[in-house]
């Protein structure tokens, strides 16, 4: 463990670097993002993705969704887009439509359920962010969002 006292080993020469590393920084906190999100949706028995689409999905009504624009959207690949909706679609919460101007394609909507449940995620986000607010203030938070920008367009390899 980086920030706490290890009694089980002794310190690792390492752990200098990754104190110091905004990779490895923005990394655990991802893990531990994943986590709060996991015991926030639990309730729902929703991944943080799936979160995410249902509340893109509320957000855009009463316009439909394509898949590939989430996927852009959220910088991930439409196979995760594609399993969270899956996922959702047997849940009951989100309904696939032939894309009436592209056949090969689709639009989404969220059922009545998926209605319901998306204000459940969407308080969850909301009190996820004043959390984060509170802990590190809206200044610091701005700030650290900027500094996380920058370092994720560098490409120094």
């Amino acid at each position: 463990m980086i920030d706490s006292v290890n009694y089980l080993y002794p310190a690792m020469r390492i752990e200098a670097f990754l104190r110091e590393s905004p990779m490895f920084t923005v990394k655990r906190a991802a893990r531990h993002f994943d986590r709060v999100a996991a015991e926030a949706f639990a309730a729902d028995g929703l991944g943080f993705m799936e979160g995410l689409v249902l509340a893109a999905i509320f957000f855009e009504a009463p316009h439909p969704i394509k898949p590939s624009h989430l996927a852009d959207t959220f910088a991930t690949t439409r196979g995760n887009v594609s399993h969270a909706i899956s996922s959702l679609e047997a849940k009951g919460l989100v309904q696939r439509k032939i894309d009436p101007s592209d056949a090969r394609g689709y639009l989404l909507t969220l059922k009545p359920l998926g209605k319901k449940c998306a204000l459940r995620v969407i308080a969850a986000f909301d009190r996820m962010q004043h959390g984060f607010e509170r802990k590190a203030g809206e200044a610091a938070l701005t700030n650290a969002l900027k500094v996380i920008r920058a370092l994720e367009s560098c490409n120094h390899v």
